[in-house]
């Protein structure tokens, strides 16, 4: 019970302890580390990651709009840190489903679509038929790159999806036949364990990369 009107300003809480202090600090956790802390290795190698990243993406899609190498950088980050995630134990992978893939590629590849045929018709009508057609596959053309612009966002989600699902599969059923083992193919077991479990770090960065440079590739036609 309140003795003052001034006494829920106490820096108490129910343990008699002062944390409310730590409410300052909150701030802190907003701001990125790399402005008051020195910078680790790892910062250095993160950095250095995005640099190449951006370098890469600014190959491909021009000058034309500036800093949208940011959307796709970002992209790569949150797919490669779910990812990643999802290799520890009891941890869900979100990317493994399609919901969470087709989230962020089927509006990526809307905007591109509605950005492509608003702002630049011609282009994009003259993307679906390539150059050097003869006139009377023209309207096969028309169809199959309709089609195979329509499919984008589907073959993107599902590459990821497939991909992340296929191996934690593998791995897991290859668990689930461990109490069944002796003990020399326990140890042979858990040996192919660690080698699935380096391929699956290669394909959780290989993936990530693959998403974000293909949605640079399908936005870089629209320009």
């Amino acid at each position: 019970m309140m003795t003052n009107l001034f006494s829920s300003f106490d820096p108490t809480t129910s343990f008699n302890l002062s944390l409310n202090w730590f409410s300052t600090l909150i701030g802190l956790l907003i701001i990125p580390s790399m402005f008051w802390l020195i910078p680790s290795r790892m910062n250095y190698l993160w950095i250095k990651i995005l640099t190449i990243l951006h370098k890469e993406f600014k190959t491909l899609l021009g000058s034309k709009i500036k800093g949208m190498t940011l959307i796709f950088i970002s992209l790569f980050s949150i797919i490669l840190f779910n990812n990643f995630l999802g290799l520890f134990p009891y941890i869900f992978t979100s990317t493994s489903h399609l919901a969470m893939t087709l989230s962020l590629a089927l509006p990526l590849w809307l905007s591109f679509m509605i950005y492509g045929w608003i702002n630049n018709t011609i282009h994009m009508f003259a993307h679906l038929v390539p150059q050097g057609t003869p006139p009377v596959l023209m309207p096969f053309m028309v169809c199959i790159e309709t089609i195979s612009n329509i499919i984008r966002p589907g073959t993107l989600a599902v590459r990821l999806a497939a991909n992340m699902i296929a191996g934690h599969l593998l791995m897991t059923l290859l668990g689930n036949t461990g109490p069944s083992m002796t003990l020399f193919m326990i140890n042979f077991l858990i040996i192919i364990q660690l080698l699935l479990l380096l391929l699956e770090s290669a394909v959780a960065i290989i993936q990530s990369y693959v998403f974000a440079i293909l949605s640079t590739l399908y936005s870089s036609e629209v320009i």
